[in-house]
């Protein structure tokens, strides 16, 4: 009977003139035994059709002489996915697959953009497929009667796993899953879909919570990646961040000639703008031939980028992580990557995007900003080959996540605290949850905890007569809605024409900083401010050109621990005269110089570079743990410094190290004797180096927001970003004197502390330290490798024509 179920597959695939892969019909039969599990495969490998059809088979095998006759089933699987932009393919692909084999089932989407009349129709008529993503599926979780929904639910899918494990998007989704479980009547199916990552059980244990034993199917599909880099003509042996991209665009444009269809991926939306912008002046006869795609323009704006894609209309999108995953559309040619991604993954993800079939070998086309990024190249090269991938961590304890899903399940059918604790506690997350931490949860909800008990809107829930705990404020039901999600950013603002035509969103802080008439580029046009009203910047076009890009708070990745310790490995070969790449011998003499004014550190080398300029007294620490890791570090020696001398320091940093500046000398022999790096006092040295550069303050305002103490206002009438700021701080204030043990302050802390869930990154790289031999040297002067950190710190301090030129002098001084 199974066999001939699965014809239906097999027929429907010989239709199209494909054979199912092996992991596919491994995950048919896997899913038709009852199990869960993980799926790993790579993209563009028919990932949605190895879950997609077992969940039909299963029905059909079910109701085997009806299975064509329309009946009410409700519904039957729901599929998670982290960007809306790929509902509408994933609905297109799984709605095809119903309407050729005759089955009559139909596939929603629903999300933020679905209308109220769509919404209401769906709960009338379930579809048997819902395709959402995880903020959607916890306000399901919020309807009054929300175990009707799920009462014949058989499955939920989690698409690309690995974009979601990371962060709390994930955890939202472990907390739902638990409880969707949980007033199941029938055991619901959990599987998940993921690229590789380099701890995959993990995953899929995360996945699968306390109750589920780990399962994976992996694809034995290898992906084959081509990466060729784009040389500059002439090597900078004094780099700097950022400029050097552009001045390669001639050989980008050849690229992008010799190929039908391309992606450009850069890291920054600003970026994006930019090379947009480029290419569209050193080639205006590509007008229509050229698109941008990043998550700050219009909805329809990206919506006809991707249908473009899909048909083969355009020839180039210049993109950020936007067009990262599945968005479905015909593989491109090739790929090119401005700058580093900093992550293999995230190289991986993207390269897959061309030949987005399998077997294709992918092919992407790596340009540096500056010549050191050229060794991360060679880095991703080695990563590659050896099938090196990042590991991935859930977060722990995030008290703001589980107080938000705490009040979305009063707002919808109510718990009883003792029942809630076993299903959370089932969470990976949550699994170390102690009871008195729950009750703290609860506290909170109920009566504002013990510092905001006086103000009755901290006090939201309460419990029934039998014990029930409920929302019954309708307007703060109606308030916990609005603001459900824990993607926090900074406030955006709409950018419109007076006309009203919408462009985009653009962050709040960059038009703080501009006066009416004032220009700037976004997407793709010269516009000129006019003003702001209510939450729109209003703009008209601007006949004179600019060069003003905004750029986003959330822009600069930091890179990660897998490729820092590639990065490692290719200095030490370098140090022995080692080139084993072509990336690798054009910058030998760059290396070589570094080597001869100072030192290239291996793994046993801790360096540390001491010059005196016209602008003080400069102190670079090179631990290459990333740009993230060396704020803290700098934060945190500046603090111990402090400590002991009278001394104003400011921090500059970059990936491979950071500097710390002063108007006076800086006794670093001195401080080295005094053990600087110690790990006594570790954590209470971090906190407060962190109260200090407010650090935990500006995480509060997140963890402050998806716990629902502060309301960012009702649709078209949001609330400043300056009023936000505020009220967390006061609320930050309120805590610190009066509710020290308070959990939201101690998780503000901890995930700065711990890097946004890099697991004990500082304690990490200082006993790394403690074990290597500290060197340090006084060049005389800059070397390649402080003269890139120090021209971040100017960076912030100049415009970038006065900077251009300060560097074109520093440059011309250095290599006389």
């Amino acid at each position: 009977m199974e066999d001939n179920i699965q014809e239906i597959a097999f027929n429907y695939f010989s239709e199209k003139g494909w054979k199912p892969f092996e992991f596919q019909v491994q995950t048919w039969n896997d899913y038709l035994a009852g199990k869960s599990g993980l799926l790993n495969a790579p993209t563009g490998s028919g990932k949605t059709f190895a879950l997609w059809f077992p969940v039909i088979l299963e029905y059909i095998r079910n109701h085997p002489h009806d299975w064509r006759k329309p009946q009410k089933s409700g519904i039957q699987l729901i599929w998670v996915t982290p960007l809306r932009a790929l509902a509408q393919d994933i609905q297109k692909a799984m709605q095809e697959v119903c309407d050729q084999i005759g089955l009559p089932w139909k596939v929603a989407v629903r999300n933020g953009d679905t209308d109220s009349k769509t919404k209401q129709s769906q709960f009338k008529n379930p579809p048997e497929c819902l395709v959402t993503t995880p903020e959607t599926l916890h306000i399901l979780l919020a309807q009054k009667d929300n175990s009707l929904i799920f009462q014949n639910l058989k499955t939920i899918v989690i698409d690309e796993w690995h974009e979601l494990v990371g962060n709390k998007r994930g955890v939202q989704v472990q907390l739902a899953l638990s409880y969707i479980q949980s007033i199941s009547i029938n055991p619901i199916r959990t599987w998940g879909i993921s690229a590789t990552i380099g701890n995959l059980e993990e995953a899929a244990a995360i996945l699968l919570g306390e109750n589920i034993p780990v399962h994976i199917v992996r694809s034995q599909i290898k992906k084959n990646i081509r990466l060729k880099t784009v040389y500059p003509d002439e090597l900078e042996k004094y780099p700097w961040s950022g400029h050097l991209g552009l001045k390669l665009i001639d050989k980008v444009i050849d690229v992008i000639e010799k190929h039908q269809s391309l992606l450009l991926f850069t890291n920054t939306r600003a970026q994006t703008e930019i090379w947009y912008q480029q290419i569209m002046e050193e080639r205006p006869d590509w007008a229509g031939w050229i698109a941008m795609h990043h998550g700050s323009l219009d909805q329809q704006v990206r919506t006809w980028v991707e249908d473009a894609l899909h048909h083969g209309k355009l020839k180039c999108v210049v993109c950020t992580s936007s067009l990262d995953l599945g968005v479905d559309f015909r593989p491109v040619d090739a790929v090119i990557q401005v700058g580093s991604p900093k992550g293999v993954a995230r190289f991986v993800q993207r390269a897959g995007r061309s030949g987005h079939q399998p077997g294709m070998p992918s092919e992407i086309y790596f340009v540096p900003t500056h010549s050191l990024e050229l060794i991360e190249a060679a880095a991703l090269r080695s990563a590659i080959d050896n099938g090196e991938m990042e590991n991935i961590h859930s977060p722990q304890l995030a008290f703001d996540v589980l107080i938000q899903f705490l009040v979305t399940i009063a707002v919808g059918e109510g718990f009883k605290p003792e029942a809630l604790f076993s299903i959370v506690k089932n969470t990976y997350s949550f699994k170390n949850l102690t009871p008195e931490e729950f009750d703290w949860t609860i506290s909170f909800i109920t009566k504002g905890g013990s510092s905001l008990s006086g103000y009755e809107e901290f006090s939201k829930v309460e419990a029934d007569e039998e014990g029930v705990f409920r929302i019954k404020d309708i307007k703060a039901a109606m308030r916990h809605r609005l603001s459900m999600g824990t993607i926090v950013s900074d406030p955006m603002l709409k950018v419109r024409f007076k006309n009203g035509t919408y462009l985009g969103m653009i962050e709040e802080y960059f038009f703080s900083k501009l006066k009416p008439g004032d220009r700037f580029f976004f997407s793709g046009r010269n516009l000129e401010f006019v003003a702001i009203r209510e939450m729109s910047a209003i703009v008209q076009l601007s006949k004179k050109k600019s060069s003003n890009t905004p750029s986003y708070m959330g822009g600069r990745i930091s890179l990660t621990s897998k490729l820092a310790t590639k990065i490692r490995e290719i200095l030490e070969d370098a140090d022995k005269g080692i080139f084993a790449s072509g990336e690798a011998v054009y910058v030998s003499p760059l290396l070589q110089l570094q080597n001869r004014l100072s030192l290239i550190p291996d793994r046993n080398t801790f360096l540390i570079e001491k010059n005196i300029s016209k602008d003080g007294y400069h102190v670079f620490f090179y631990p290459f743990e990333g740009r993230l890791v060396h704020e803290i570090l700098g934060a945190l020696i500046a603090y111990r410094i402090s400590v002991s001398y009278p001394i104003s320091l400011s921090i500059a940093m970059n990936d491979y190290g950071f500097e710390l500046l002063s108007d006076v000398p800086i006794p670093i022999e001195d401080l080295l004797e005094e053990d600087l790096f110690t790990e006594k006092n570790l954590a209470e040295d971090i906190i407060s180096c962190i109260n200090e550069s407010e650090m935990a303050k500006r995480k509060f305002r997140d963890v402050a927001t998806i716990a629902g103490l502060i309301f960012q206002g009702f649709p078209g009438k949001q609330v400043k970003f300056k009023h936000l700021q505020a009220n967390s701080g006061i609320l930050y204030g309120v805590f610190e004197d009066y509710d020290p043990d308070n959990l939201l302050l101690r998780q503000a802390h901890h995930e700065v502390l711990n890097m946004q869930m890099e697991k004990n990154k500082i304690l990490e790289a200082i006993q790394k330290i403690n074990k290597q031999q500290i060197i340090l040297k006084s060049p005389g002067q800059f070397t390649p490798f402080s003269f890139p950190i120090m021209v971040d710190r100017l960076r912030a301090t100049l415009t970038s024509e006065s900077l251009e030129d300060r560097i074109a002098k520093m440059r011309a001084f250095l290599e006389d």
